[in-house]
């Protein structure tokens, strides 16, 4: 009987600890490659070409794929269904800030249902250089944040997104 009271009560701490956990997640990584700023920003502005180089477009090579829209715009929607590893949603341009930035709302409907904005942006380092990162900003809601006194969320996302800015660097230096 003490063990059950023992659980319980560390259950309740937890419980209790979450209420003072933050919720808010986000993490983002950057990069730095050797192409002009026009021709990376051209190429990432397209939801599309991010099966080609994020990291969780190739934990399942089966997934199916819908595209709403005109690729590159604002309202542009990249829907996916996969495998546990990356589960189903969506991803929708919110914004454009030509050559500098891409914004996204990335929509999660299974393993959980959660929001996240997405962006991506360029700056020139110099003319053949470009410095690229590549982030994101959703809520843990409670009692899920309490998941955060046992998992980095910026070093597990964020080495996601250190993995598809090298394959991005890849594709755009070959």
């Amino acid at each position: 009987m003490i063990v059950v009271y023992i659980i319980l009560g560390i259950i309740a701490a937890l419980l209790v600890s979450g209420i003072f956990i933050s919720k808010d997640m986000k993490a983002s990584r950057e990069i730095v490659i050797s192409k002009p700023t026009e021709d990376v920003f051209n190429y990432i502005k397209y939801l599309k070409n991010q099966d080609g180089f994020s990291k969780w477009g190739s934990l399942d090579p089966d997934m199916k794929k819908e595209y709403r829209g005109t690729d590159g715009t604002v309202g542009f929607v990249s829907a996916w269904d996969g495998n546990k590893k990356v589960g189903a949603g969506e991803q929708e341009i919110t914004g454009i800030d030509e050559g500098k930035s891409l914004s996204t709302e990335i929509r999660f409907l299974r393993p959980f249902k959660s929001v996240a904005k997405g962006r991506m942006t360029t700056e020139a380092v110099d003319g053949s250089s470009t410095k690229v990162t590549w982030g994101f900003e959703s809520k843990m809601p409670y009692p899920f944040n309490v998941m955060r006194l046992f998992m980095n969320m910026d070093k597990a996302i964020g080495e996601d997104f250190s993995v598809g800015l090298n394959n991005l660097k890849a594709q755009l230096e070959k």
